[in-house]
């Protein structure tokens, strides 16, 4: 069973061959980290297992390690004699794929030939390696699972730590779960982001209502609050706190701080028990769904257009032009996407770069429809499920040809990536983007593109609709 949960940070500098004197500004999570480390030695679990940011992340499914021995190193920071190695629990990894494989999520095995396939690492992360490099030198006796997130709701990444649970009942053996994540990237004008005062408000929103034990409102926290707080320990939480369902546990917050304008928590989930007057999912479901209809009913006019097509489409009426549509619409050309979600995960995506409608109206109808029913990555949206669906819209800005990949910002511009006749493109500010070098390798592989071939990289912005 679950003997216990932790969430740890992942700072490169809390390890002395890093930080050499800036590790003097983070002493208490770092003694936190030891806290844990001895805390686990006494629950001497037979395996634990990791949610990590930073390994391959993938919009439809979660990404699981399947080596039967496990390694990485720091070399992406420089020091590759920093590394780690583990034996992994592939007989628990199996029964975690049958398990989330029944809730429709698909689970993608690390191995060689998967990683040249995607063009992906598959090698542990950082996002492990730090962590884990601390309870080492508590406790080494275990074996491990190494799993990376996938971009779903909080809700349906909540039922993928059910499913976690479930497979650790299923072969009878003892684990800890481990949420790897640094809370806001943006707490200070020196920090890796710019700052913005969103991410003040989502760190002490973490701590105030995992401390209070209320999961529901902690997994039902806004989007809007998490994407401007710069944040990447949220999903790993989420999937965390889904093992203790049907569980009860003492909180303890062994440390929290913020140097260099990230926030870094340490805090355990202990002394767990099953009770199952603490079953959770339910009212999590109810308040994703109240969630989602009131997005619906915020809706701006542009992201009603794209509604009210799939809609008609569905209902095999015409589509629709009344006094709504505004002069930026109707008098507009310019290249246009939409985007489908459900459950958090990416439910279809149709768009063009330049115009290809007589305006912007037409455009939004075009994709939408495109987007709903001809995607080929997804079956056709059905009419039941279509209430359930949030849709953005895209208005795509003329693109520039860049020379400097430091004229990039993924939050600020979309890319191109052309090689001859092979095109890969990818929108601004996606959730799980945060790096120019994933943003580029993930529009090569849309684009079929080897990190081999000559390319031509342009920006662009948009101005997003929800």
């Amino acid at each position: 069973m679950i003997k216990g949960a932790y969430i740890l940070p992942h700072p490169p500098i809390l390890l002395d061959e890093i930080g050499k004197d800036q590790v003097n500004k983070c002493l208490e999570v770092k003694d936190g980290f030891r806290q844990v480390g001895e805390e686990i030695k006494k629950l001497k679990p037979k395996t634990i297992i990791i949610i990590t940011p930073h390994g391959p992340v993938f919009s439809d499914g979660i990404a699981i390690s399947y080596d039967g021995f496990l390694e990485g190193n720091l070399n992406k920071f420089g020091y590759d004699s920093i590394d780690f190695h583990k034996k992994n629990n592939v007989h628990l990894v199996d029964r975690i794929i049958y398990e989330t494989g029944k809730i429709d999520v698909p689970c993608l095995k690390l191995t060689d030939e998967n990683a040249a396939y995607f063009n992906i690492e598959k090698s542990l992360d950082h996002g492990t390696i730090i962590p884990m490099k601390f309870i080492e030198e508590a406790y080494s006796d275990y074996e491990l699972v190494h799993i990376t997130y996938g971009l779903f709701s909080s809700e349906k990444l909540y039922e993928i730590g059910m499913s976690i649970n479930k497979a650790i009942k299923g072969i009878d053996e003892d684990a800890v779960v481990i949420a790897s994540g640094d809370l806001s990237h943006c707490l200070s004008k020196d920090g890796p982001y710019p700052y913005h005062p969103s991410g003040e408000v989502f760190d002490a929103s973490v701590r105030k209502l995992l401390n209070q034990k209320d999961i529901e409102a902690f997994v039902a926290m806004p989007e809007k609050l998490k994407s401007e707080a710069s944040e990447c320990g949220k999903r790993s939480i989420d999937i965390m706190l889904g093992t203790l369902d049907g569980y009860d546990f003492e909180v303890h917050e062994y440390a929290y701080q913020n140097p260099f304008g990230v926030g870094y928590l340490v805090m355990g989930f202990e002394s767990v028990t099953e009770d199952d007057s603490k079953v959770r999912f339910d009212k999590i479901l109810e308040s994703a769904k109240e969630e989602t209809r009131a997005s619906i009913n915020r809706e701006s006019r542009f992201v009603s257009l794209a509604r009210n097509a799939i809609s008609n489409y569905l209902q095999m009426k015409d589509s629709i032009f009344d006094e709504r549509l505004t002069h930026e619409m109707l008098d507009v050309k310019a290249g246009v996407f939409v985007s489908l979600k459900k459950n958090g995960g990416l439910r279809g995506c149709m768009g063009t770069i330049g115009p290809t409608e007589e305006n912007v109206a037409l455009e939004i109808v075009s994709n939408a429809i495109k987007a709903a029913f001809e995607d080929p990555r997804f079956p056709a949206v059905e009419k039941e499920e279509l209430d359930s669906i949030k849709i953005s819209v895209d208005i795509i800005h003329t693109p520039e040809v860049i020379k400097d990949l430091n004229d990039l910002d993924v939050k600020k511009y979309g890319i191109i990536v052309t090689s001859d006749y092979k095109r890969g493109v990818l929108l601004p500010d996606l959730e799980g983007i945060d790096s120019v070098e994933e943003q580029i390798r993930i529009a090569c592989q849309k684009g079929q593109i080897s990190e081999d071939d000559d390319k031509i990289i342009e920006r662009f912005e948009v101005s997003r609709y929800y």
